[in-house]
């Protein structure tokens, strides 16, 4: 949710977008279709995407996961990344958003590689368990209802990888996770969920001003609840 890095102005944040490889023009074209909706500041920047992607191919990820789809901004870049039988699954509660991603999934030839599932998040995230598929992503990208941040982390720790990543968005929260006097339920969930990954024995991590804040969080094992 961020229409560029935190903390650049924008001829700095232009200039490092410029700075990154070119984007790939379906990404482009869904990234504009997508500027023209009323909740557009919903959708990553692209500096985001191309890190997302540049994530995927850095740890060789086959299998994906994602919890907040959108427009499926996020969800292309990933599966442009992967090899032709690599697998994102991508969950939303949202038809009419992740319908506008569908056609350009299709448009950039990637769709086979996508699973799109239309339920809430931490319910996709218990099935996916009870499917047996504990251990076997290698990378989950999180950006969604932000009072179930602490949820998705727990339900996400036993599906990834040893050694695979989970990515946070929204981490610094436009800022306000700084300011004591901001207290909504939003702010709080991000904050109890930094300073819990923070001080977390199971994963290595690092926050980054990447878009809204990003963190990584690299499981050292396999975590079985």
């Amino acid at each position: 949710m961020s229409r560029g890095s935190i903390g650049l102005d924008d001829r700095l944040n232009e200039y490092l977008v410029k700075s990154h490889p070119p984007e790939h023009p379906v990404l482009a074209q869904l990234r504009a279709a997508t500027a023209k909706m009323t909740n557009a500041g919903m959708q990553i920047a692209p500096e985001q995407g191309h890190f997302l992607a540049f994530l995927a191919r850095l740890i060789g990820a086959r299998n994906t996961l994602e919890v907040g789809t959108f427009t499926g901004y996020s969800a292309l870049a990933v599966a442009l990344a992967l090899p032709k039988d690599g697998r994102v699954i991508a969950c939303d509660i949202n038809a009419e958003w992740t319908s506008l991603g569908k056609k350009y999934w299709e448009k950039a030839g990637v769709a086979d590689r996508i699973e799109l599932r239309l339920a809430p998040g931490v319910d996709t995230l218990k099935a996916l368990a009870k499917e047996g598929r504990k251990g076997q992503f290698d990378m989950a990208f999180i950006d969604a209802w932000k009072p179930d941040y602490d949820a998705y982390f727990e339900l996400t720790l036993p599906l990834v990888r040893g050694g695979g990543l989970i990515v946070f968005d929204n981490m610094l929260w436009g800022g306000k996770v700084a300011d004591s006097t901001v207290r909504d339920e939003d702010t709080r969930a991000v904050r109890a969920l930094n300073q819990k990954i923070a001080g977390d024995s199971r994963v290595d991590a690092v926050l980054l001003p990447v878009g809204d804040g990003m963190t990584l969080a690299r499981v050292k094992q396999v975590f079985v609840a």
